[in-house]
């Protein structure tokens, strides 16, 4: 529990760096931002597939992979129905009324880190602790690009630069919480491990083909959100052998 903890913080907190580069720059270029979006898709897909669902079908449990895969799916389908989800993530213009926007777009994406939580909880407590770090490191890059969709729309909203690096920072915060949550549910389970690794793996690939890669195709004719992700799968699969 301990060390899943200081993983969902340290992942958490990752969100910061990503509303540090509203600070230092000025204006991100949808271009820049696209190439960002598939870098976190190309990490959440390679994390899912790699680091939870492989093991997860490594101890013989092609049943409870089936139904944790489903279920993953099924909580972010939940999840994002029952909140109301703005889009687009990239709002660079807004102003006057559409400040409201800004600020509940900020809310609505801090709520994507609670599925990554979760996978951090459950590949700690039910794949031990390589793959637990290797899910929380995978996490905690992506979660850099996510913490300047968060800061994005809260500095168009009007806030200050700084209330802006506060806001994506904060917006981690969540991560730590549904990690504890990720042990608990592990140890009420138990004999179904592979049910629970199966279960975050699908809700990371979830949000990676539902949420990501869509918002980052906004130029379709752009090469560069692809390169992105291919990036992003690469870093992770580095991360398989160096962890």
């Amino acid at each position: 529990m301990r060390n899943a903890l200081l993983a969902g913080t340290l992942a958490g907190l990752a969100t910061g760096l990503g509303g540090l580069l509203i600070c230092l720059v000025p204006k991100v270029s949808r271009a820049v931002y696209d190439t960002l979006l598939g870098f976190s898709a190309g990490v959440m897909l390679a994390t899912g597939s790699m680091s939870l669902l492989w093991p997860a079908l490594q101890r013989d449990g092609l049943l409870q992979v089936s139904l944790g895969l489903s279920t993953g799916v099924l909580l972010v389908y939940v999840l994002e129905r029952t909140v109301p989800h703005l889009e687009p993530h990239f709002a660079p213009d807004l102003n006057g009324h559409e400040k409201s926007l800004g600020l509940l777009l900020a809310a609505a994406l801090s709520l994507h880190h609670i599925p990554e939580g979760l996978a951090i909880g459950v590949a700690f407590a039910g794949g031990g602790a390589k793959i637990g770090m290797l899910v929380a490191a995978s996490i905690a890059i992506q979660n850099i690009p996510e913490g300047l969709a968060v800061a994005m729309p809260l500095r168009s909203a009007g806030l200050a630069r700084w209330k802006a690096f506060l806001g994506a920072t904060a917006s981690g915060l969540g991560e730590p919480m549904a990690a504890a949550l990720g042990v608990w549910l592990v140890a009420l389970i138990g004999p179904i491990v592979p049910f629970a690794l199966a279960m975050a793996a699908g809700a990371m690939i979830f949000i990676a083909s539902d949420q990501l890669i869509p918002e980052s195709r906004q130029q379709p004719e752009a090469k560069s959100p692809s390169l992105g992700l291919m990036l992003g799968f690469l870093c992770v699969t580095v991360l398989t052998q160096i962890v």
